[in-house]
């Protein structure tokens, strides 16, 4: 299972929100690149980079950030916020991300986020995010009434193969995982989930890899790592990775 350390910008500094509220916000780097150096030489293999600002501007904002985290590191980074139209994806992909994330273009307009899929393959990933269930859109300030697994099912048919999912209701808190709402994400597709949301402790790593779901095979870790609860290495190791 892949670990994914998470760097969210907002206003050019690496924070954290507390169930997707932008009033509780913490920040952790005044340069984003200090936590994605910080990250690799502790061992990630791979970055999830969210631009909360383009999330909530419905366009990218911080794509500088992106290409000074990519020209700072040699690993992959999974980048999304913002994402909402094709020309914006290959700015992205122009910036350097190795995969972009559509979150509400996803919801939006499934048969454009179909399209962007089949220009782009397996460098596409769905974001579903959840509050009790339905999907959160707008960087998670708006929820809809469709249901997650509703919505992760009819990207699957459309070609989507790669998902983020996040229990907005967890996120944040560090209080565990939302492993009964996963196992129902994962049950609507055969594509690839990576989890994000309430991971506080290694043993919430390893509840998450003792699921034993085939599909799901990436988490995203990013305040217990801020606040060290543990290190990359040992949530690697949790993991089994």
């Amino acid at each position: 299972m892949i670990l994914y350390p998470a760097i969210d910008i907002r206003g050019g500094k690496a924070v954290r929100l507390v169930q997707g509220d932008y009033d509780q916000e913490k920040a952790y780097d005044d340069d984003p690149v200090v936590a994605a150096r910080r990250w690799v030489e502790d061992g990630a293999q791979w970055l999830h980079v969210v631009d909360l600002d383009g999330a909530l501007a419905g366009e990218p904002v911080n794509l500088e950030h992106l290409r000074r985290i990519v020209a700072a590191v040699e690993i992959p980074v999974q980048f999304g916020g913002g994402l909402r139209d094709s020309k914006k994806v290959e700015e992205a992909i122009s910036s350097g991300a190795g995969r972009v994330v559509l979150g509400t273009a996803a919801l939006r307009d499934p048969e454009m986020a179909a399209a962007i899929a089949a220009a782009h393959g397996d460098r596409v990933v769905a974001s579903v995010d959840a509050r009790s269930g339905k999907v959160a859109a707008e960087g998670w300030t708006e929820r809809s009434e469709r249901r997650t697994t509703d919505l992760i099912a009819a990207l699957s048919e459309r070609g989507i193969q790669r998902f983020v999912y996040t229990p907005v209701d967890v996120d944040g808190l560090m209080e565990g995982p939302d492993l009964d709402s996963l196992r129902e994400a994962a049950g609507a597709t055969d594509g690839e989930l990576i989890y994000s949301g309430g991971i506080g402790s290694l043993d919430d790593l390893r509840g998450l890899a003792a699921l034993g779901l085939e599909n799901v095979q990436g988490v995203i870790v990013g305040r217990a790592l801020y606040e060290r609860r543990f290190t990359v290495a040992e949530a690697l190791a949790a993991l089994g990775a």
